[in-house]
């Protein structure tokens, strides 16, 4: 009776309950009853309203069988929901859903692994299935937050970690794809659910004992064994996050990395971060590799104060970064990244004297020890901004160059360098000899079509500044970054190295036609370039480096740039570099002026193969064969050994062993060149800074004496005005006049042409504008011009100790008229 009750109550149950009941064996081993479930599928399709119902009866058996501990049953019902969720796709599958969650849910709460095991794996089938319509009200808050905190098991049983440890990472990656392309995807990218996943996997792939396999593009795994390898499975999810992230939460899932970094204590040593960012830039879309330039940045200013090794390691895996964006889109953070740097050399430069202050007098290791540290640091600085500058196209890297170059603290431009104030001195040297190798770095391998967009004005001016050569090394990277910015044909190499080259033919020295803005870039600025040679070599402390670096100036400048006029310049200057070392004005050491001697015969042997004039050949080769004989200590071959025999005194009759002037000349006017201004003694030009630096002036006296004699009649008196006039009583005179602005920019051109062009140009000009004034106020004003048997007035200047000729200055009624 009890059995008919029993089967009366069953026939009264619903139908959708029998169908559920039927999939379940009476011996759970036998595994789910195929036969009825697929009743169970016919019934849930054709009905799909029945969906939530059998979700909710299914739920209802599996939270009793997961308290009862029957795991049998739980196995069946999570595969029959698995076949429902796979078979049933219709609008009703939304409730149904849920109660699918629920049960997962249930599942990960268990403290079983096996449990867990099993929800993660229906739960990422579930993440695998498209729906057909979104759903707005579903978060995922609850899987992340469990999917995550079982990547950190630390379970005692090695083989059950691991696998917790998969199946969250597994479980991770399914909320990642079902968040992502659900239309409320937005929500995963949230920083509360990153700040979960992110240290998550990057706690797994720190586990990893072969990094290999991150250090280039995304790549599959060689092998199934792989997938079971947590290190490898995090990895591949988190290129995938990264992969599916956007210009607008890619800042949320980049910042997670710098705390988990941090949170560990692996900046130093960085081979994990640098392997991290490297998946980072490989693995974002590439228009948004500037965001975590910026991040890196960021990160750096916040942990500027840390010590010295996790400073260097951010800096190095922002020089990674930057390797990988330098070859796509660096976007608009280029000065930014440089602005940065120098920045953070600037601050490292205190640290490291800072140090040295307080321990001086107490000669610590430790203190040695954080002084290495920082050149560490500064070195990964100028590897970076080198590095970056050199990927950088020639427009974006001219205006790196001038940004760098006015970061320089130079004599005249304190205001946009790199304030040194309070480094002092050594401090202040410190910074320019960094900041010229970093220049360096970024000129090397750049090629302007012309020579005036490779050394504009601005930058050229500070580059040869006078405050650059108060030292050795300091003038050797001047030299060098004129190398990389004159060679044009890749000749440096083939050049270096002081030497007499018995046939110039065997370099095969490339070079092409003088273009015209060449031409005119020499005629502007060519006499900044031998002055800045010509001091060069009068300094005492140069070594053969320096003169190495001197002749391959002078060698680059006349393969790139020589046209006739630039040779004879060069010429001019060779012979006043030999006449430094032969008057010894300077009172230079005896290596020195024998290396001046040295340099100039190298380079006069190089310049008359060049141009190929025999007469001036066989003249250099003569004077090179006496010297072999006589003074071999005036050769680079000789004088440049470790141990050389140097004379007591140069002898300044002996003719057969100095270039002539007039031997010069005549060989090379027999070829048609212009030698008139052979004649003319090579003086360098006076810049203002000579006049403010604490360097020895190069112009003793410069002085313009004007004597007015009155013409009217006898009974007046002669007026003796003598006054001396500087760049600055000029400027100062023309602001006080309140002069209009054109007057005032022709004013500034007259000054500036009496600073640079050569004092012969400027004394021809003035005879000849005197003589042509002479005439047309002659003829427009019909004035009576006397002149008298001499000059009624003189304008005497005075370039060091050498007097040049007057030029006649008249009375005139209107003095305003007159130019010079």
């Amino acid at each position: 009776l009890s059995a008919g009750v029993c089967c009366c109550c069953a026939a009264l149950r619903p139908r959708y309950k029998r169908l559920v009941d039927n999939i379940f064996p009476e011996d759970p081993k036998d595994g789910l009853v195929k036969a009825d479930m697929e009743k169970l599928t016919f019934y849930a399709v054709s009905a799909p309203e029945k969906l939530d119902r059998i979700g909710a009866y299914l739920a209802e058996r599996l939270s009793r069988d997961v308290v009862r501990h029957r795991y049998g049953y739980v196995l069946i019902a999570m595969e029959a929901l698995d076949q429902l969720l796979m078979a049933c796709h219709s609008q009703s599958i939304k409730p149904f859903v849920e109660s699918f969650l629920h049960m997962v849910a249930k599942l990960l709460e268990s403290g079983e692994p096996k449990l867990q095991i099993l929800g993660t794996n229906s739960f990422v089938k579930f993440a695998n299935i498209e729906e057909d319509t979104p759903s707005y009200h579903r978060r995922y808050d609850f899987f992340v937050s469990r999917f995550s905190a079982m990547c950190h098991s630390c379970d005692p049983d090695p083989e059950i970690q691991n696998g917790i440890r998969i199946a969250g990472i597994r479980g991770i990656q399914g909320v990642v794809r079902k968040a992502v392309n659900d239309e409320l995807r937005a929500t995963i990218w949230e920083p509360q659910h990153m700040d979960k996943i992110v240290p998550s996997l990057l706690f797994n792939m720190h586990k990893i004992e072969d990094v290999d396999s991150r250090i280039g593009p995304p790549s599959s795994p060689a092998a199934g064994v792989k997938e079971e390898n947590p290190s490898v499975l995090a990895e591949n999810c988190f290129r995938e996050l990264l992969g599916r992230a956007t210009y607008g939460n890619m800042n949320n899932a980049v910042r997670p990395v710098f705390a988990h970094l941090d949170h560990h204590r692996l900046w130093d040593p960085n081979e994990f971060a640098v392997s991290c960012f490297k998946i980072i830039m490989y693995s974002i879309q590439a228009q948004y590799s500037h965001h975590v330039i910026q991040e890196i940045l960021g990160h750096l200013d916040v942990r500027k104060r840390d010590s010295p090794r996790v400073r260097a390691g951010i800096i190095q895996v922002l020089l990674e970064a930057v390797a990988i964006a330098a070859k796509g889109s660096i976007g608009p953070t280029v000065l930014e990244v440089f602005n940065t740097l120098l920045k953070h050399l600037r601050i490292s430069v205190d640290f490291e004297l800072g140090d040295r202050r307080s321990s001086a007098g107490s000669a610590t290791l430790s203190t040695s020890s954080k002084e290495s540290d920082e050149r560490i640091v500064q070195n990964a600085i100028i590897q970076t901004i080198g590095f970056f500058g050199s990927n950088l196209p020639d427009y974006q890297r001219s205006e790196i160059m001038m940004f760098i170059m006015s970061k320089v603290p130079v004599l005249g431009a304190t205001s946009k360098s790199l304030d040194p104030s309070n480094l002092g001195d050594l401090g202040t040297r410190r910074i320019q000899i960094m900041l010229l190798r970093s220049l360096l770095m970024v000129t090397s391998g750049y090629k302007g079509t012309t020579i005036s967009n490779a050394l504009p004005a601005p930058f050229l001016d500070p580059l040869l500044s006078p405050s650059l050569m108060e030292d050795s090394e300091l003038r050797q990277l001047v030299l060098e970054i004129l190398h990389n910015l004159i060679d044009r044909h890749d000749n440096r190499a083939k050049l270096r190295g002081i030497r007499i080259i018995p046939d110039v033919s065997d370099l095969k020295i490339k070079r092409d036609k003088i273009s015209r803005q060449d031409v005119s870039f020499m005629k502007k600025h060519g006499q900044q370039l031998y002055r800045h040679i010509y001091l060069g070599c009068k300094e005492e402390d140069n070594v053969q480096k320096n003169f190495e670096l001197l002749f391959t100036s002078l060698a680059l400048t006349t393969i790139e740039l020589a046209n006739e006029e630039v040779v004879i310049d060069l010429i001019r200057l060779a012979i006043a570099l030999q006449d430094i070392a032969i008057i010894n004005e300077d009172n230079l050491p005896m290596f020195n002026r024998c290396g001046v001697m040295a340099l100039v015969a190298a380079y006069l042997n190089f310049l008359s193969q060049m141009i190929a004039v025999p007469a001036f050949c066989q003249h250099v080769s003569k004077v090179i064969e006496t010297r072999s004989v006589e003074a071999a200590y005036f050769l680079p071959e000789t004088i440049f050994k470790d141990k050389c025999d140097l004379p007591k005194s140069l002898e300044k009759d002996e003719k057969d062993l100095f270039f002539l002037t007039n031997k010069i000349a005549e060989s090379l006017g027999g070829s048609g060149y212009n030698v008139e201004r052979l004649s003319v003694p090579y003086v360098p030009q006076v810049t203002d800074e000579d006049r403010l630096s604490r360097r020895k002036s190069i112009v003793d006296t410069v002085s313009i004496q004007v004597d007015i004699l009155s013409g009217a009649g006898g009974t007046e008196d002669k007026v003796d005005n003598t006054e001396e006039i500087t760049f600055e009583a000029l400027k100062k005179a023309i602001d006080n006049n309140g002069l209009e602005e054109q007057e005032k920019e022709k004013r500034r051109l007259v000054i500036e042409k009496f600073q640079k062009a050569p004092f012969e140009e400027i004394a021809a000009q003035c005879e000849t504008k005197a003589n042509l004034l002479h005439d047309r106020l002659a003829q427009i004003l019909e004035l009576t011009i006397r002149p008298p048997p001499s000059p009624s007035g003189t304008m005497t200047i005075t370039a060091g100790h050498a007097h040049y000729h007057s030029v006649p200055v008249y009375e005139m009624k209107f003095p305003d008229l007159c130019v010079y």
